[in-house]
Formats: C-alpha cells, structure tokens, sequence
C-alpha cells in the first residue's frame, strides 16, 4: 500500500469522526434547549396558577370564613410552591399544591351560595383551565426530557457526554405516590 493512500485513509476516518461529534454535539445542544424551553412553559403555566389563587381564596373567604385551616394551607403550598429552588422541589411542591386546591374545592361543595357565585365559578373554571394547561406542558417537558435522555445514553454517544458536559435530565413527575394511583370507588 502506498503512502499517499494511507494518508488518504487516515484522513477520512479523521473527517468521518470530527463530523460525528460536530453532528452529535449540535444535536444534544438542540435537544437540551427543547427541554429548557419546554421547563419555560411549566413555569408560564405554573406563575399563571400563583397569580390566580390570590383572587380565588378573596372570592373564597367570605363564604368559608370559619375553614381558617384550608386557607392557610393553600396560602403555605402557594408560597413553598413559588420559593421552591430545583425541578425536584418545584414537583413535591406543585404536588402539595394541587392537592390543598383539591381541598378547597371539596369543602367548596358544602357552600351553595358560594357554588353559585359567577366570580368563583369563573376562577373555578380559569384554575381548572390552567391545571389542564399544566398537564399538558409537563407531558411536553417530559417528552423532550425522554428524549434528550435517551439520546445521551445510547452509544456511542455515551462515550463522549461527560467529556462535552451533557448531563441527565430529570422528569417532572408525581412525587406523591397516593396521587399516582386511580381513586377507589365504593358504594
């Protein structure tokens, strides 16, 4: 074999393995953005929520003046839920959330003056509208968070991540078991 052929050689396999990283990079950074722009859409959701409940719990107390205990616990969910500092708080947080909301909206139903009052039916409905919406973006971010997981773990990528920085990224889920499982119905 001559020299010229082997460096010919040596100098495609160089070029096949530069363009695999550059492609393999390219698409991991992609891929982590789509996580980070679909974590954005849990927090719009999410900030819409917050700024809801206030207006909820006025329309609330007025009707509920002796359920002291439901509002305080909506109110210190509301803010551990705003302070929390990492996905996985911000889970556990959201979770004691929805279900304090939960709460309220049960003792709600010993109320009819209040069942019947258009503002909390509205707030009713505009909260229930933005939980469905912050299913949705939590399905989405998980999507994108699967997908960007998968792609980091399949080989040969998972020679090269820990070297370009990439790291798992974890999903957004049900932190309370008790939520996870199908409510029993007996009669």
């Amino acid at each position: 074999m001559n020299y010229l052929t082997l460096t010919n050689i040596i100098i495609a396999i160089v070029a096949i393995i530069i363009l695999w990283l550059v492609l393999t990079f390219n698409s991991l950074v992609r891929r982590r953005y789509r996580v980070k722009e679909a974590w954005s859409d849990i927090d719009v959701q999410l900030k819409r929520r917050y700024d809801l409940i206030p207006n909820l719990m006025e329309t609330v107390k007025g009707y509920m003046a002796h359920e002291k205990t439901v509002f305080e616990k909506v109110t210190e969910a509301r803010a551990k839920a705003m302070g929390a500092n990492n996905k996985e708080e911000k889970a556990g947080a959201e979770n004691a959330l929805s279900g304090t909301l939960k709460t309220l909206f049960a003792v709600s139903e010993n109320y009819p003056d209040l069942k019947a009052n258009a503002n909390f039916l509205d707030l009713q409905r505009e909260l229930a509208d933005t939980e469905n919406k912050i299913q949705a973006s939590r399905r989405f971010y998980n999507n994108n968070v699967m997908d960007y997981n998968t792609k980091i773990e399949v080989f040969p990528n998972n020679l090269i991540v820990g070297v370009l920085g990439f790291k798992k990224e974890e999903f957004f889920g049900l932190e309370n078991e008790a939520e996870s499982k199908a409510p029993e119905i007996k009669f």
